[in-house]
């Protein structure tokens, strides 16, 4: 069946809505172990060292689960993936509760991994975002993407106190209560993927990409030769370490934020307040920045990202313990950075990549931007239990510089502009 370019336009417009909506519902989800996994483990394990761990885990399980949604897609789709992986999300969240609710630590260790898969299918969206894009237009598509999560991702960290007395109303945990919300958020998200996200974006451009290939005249084509899979370009390893920098940077300090604060006698409220202002600041300024993707170009802003990632590594290492306003401050430019490094890497990725070869080359990007966060998770309580909180922020800040070297490799190319 004929597609016309507008016909295109208007079921790229339909998906980019769809996904919005998923996001929306997704975020509530991913939001219950960025705020309380760290506090809850240190109730659990009893000690500070090991509060890291959740973050750790939960980002190792979005590493395999980034791989495996990668997978699926390629072969069945985006709606198949990302319904998937939705659902495993659900499943780990609901594992976090028996869990906190019986004082399994096994069982929790095992349910954050699972729980994992829901963080990899947000950020696997954003793809679903572009599939239909032109290049001129893909960093806004992938901006309306995460923009969406920024509703449920705010409103999660804002809402754990109520949550909390739901869960001691029903006789659980109190930090099991982000967990409830994780569950059934998730589980919606994938409900309505499932139902909407048709037809399906990434079967649909394979299939134009195919059309397109098939009216182009012949280049290089030998009788008796398949068709060889299209090479990925320098651009996609580009944006990989963007990506990867930025996830150990933002994930490390935002893991030790809220047990720092604790540590100062700020309250749960407090903690809320600050974590939910930096994962607004993770999402919500995804239409400018996609904006200014596509206007001023993908190496620009990556640049900016270690910029800003550098201040806020400097902003948390000098900011007292007891200044709510400066932990806001840093956290704040440590979401702006973030997604400054997201919104420019993936769109390198999506640059650099065709129909044929997008899902799995995304999907193992995925899996090193989610290893990189479980390294930062799991390396951040253990620096700050043998230094301090503000030498784990000055060197996260530091890090993220090392992605100027990237760019100036990528240079040369004109993926990476």
């Amino acid at each position: 069946m004929y597609v016309s370019e507008g016909e295109r336009s208007r079921i790229h417009r339909r998906t980019v809505k769809v996904v919005m909506v998923g996001q929306v519902l997704g975020g509530a989800g991913l939001a219950a172990g960025v705020t309380v996994g760290a506090l809850l483990a240190e109730d659990m394990l009893g000690t500070e060292g090991l509060a890291g761990l959740p973050a750790a885990l939960f980002t190792l399980g979005s590493a395999l689960a980034a791989y495996l949604v990668g997978g699926i897609s390629e072969r069945a789709g985006r709606r198949i993936g990302l319904t998937l992986g939705f659902a495993a999300g659900g499943l780990g969240a609901a594992g976090v509760v028996v869990a906190a609710a019986t004082d399994s630590v096994p069982l929790l260790f095992v349910a954050l991994l699972v729980y994992g898969a829901g963080t990899a299918t947000n950020l696997q969206a954003r793809y679903a975002g572009a599939d239909l894009a032109t290049p001129a237009t893909r960093g806004t598509a992938i901006s309306a993407a995460l923009v969406a999560t920024t509703l449920g991702a705010v409103a999660g960290p804002n809402l754990v106190e109520p949550l909390g007395h739901l869960a001691t109303g029903l006789g659980l945990p109190a930090l099991s209560g982000p967990f409830l919300l994780a569950a059934v958020a998730y589980s919606a998200a994938g409900t309505a993927l499932f139902a909407l996200l048709r037809p399906d974006p990434l079967l649909l451009a394979r299939r134009l990409e195919d059309e397109r290939r098939a009216l182009a005249p012949p280049a290089q084509a030998s009788e008796g030769m398949r068709p060889v899979a299209p090479p990925v370009g320098r651009g996609a390893h580009v944006g990989a370490t963007i990506m990867v920098l930025t996830q150990i940077t933002m994930v490390a300090v935002m893991t030790m934020t809220p047990v720092h604060m604790r540590a100062h006698h700020h309250g749960m409220s407090d903690v809320g307040l600050v974590i939910g202002l930096h994962i607004a600041a993770m999402y919500l300024p995804s239409p400018i920045t996609g904006l200014l993707v596509d206007r001023i170009g993908r190496s620009a802003v990556a640049a900016a990202s270690g910029v800003v990632l550098l201040a806020a590594g400097g902003t948390a290492a000098a900011a007292p313990g007891d200044s709510l306003g400066l932990l806001i401050l840093a956290l704040v430019l440590l979401g702006l950075g973030w997604n400054l490094g997201l919104i420019s890497g993936t769109t390198l990725v999506v640059d650099a990549t065709e129909p044929s070869n997008r899902p799995r080359t995304q999907g193992r990007i995925d899996v090193l931007v989610a290893l990189a966060g479980a390294s930062g998770g799991a390396l951040s309580g253990i620096v700050v239990a043998l230094t301090s909180y503000p030498a784990l922020a000055i060197g996260g800040g530091l890090l993220a510089l090392a992605l100027i070297p990237a760019l100036l490799w990528a240079t040369p190319g004109r993926r990476a502009r």
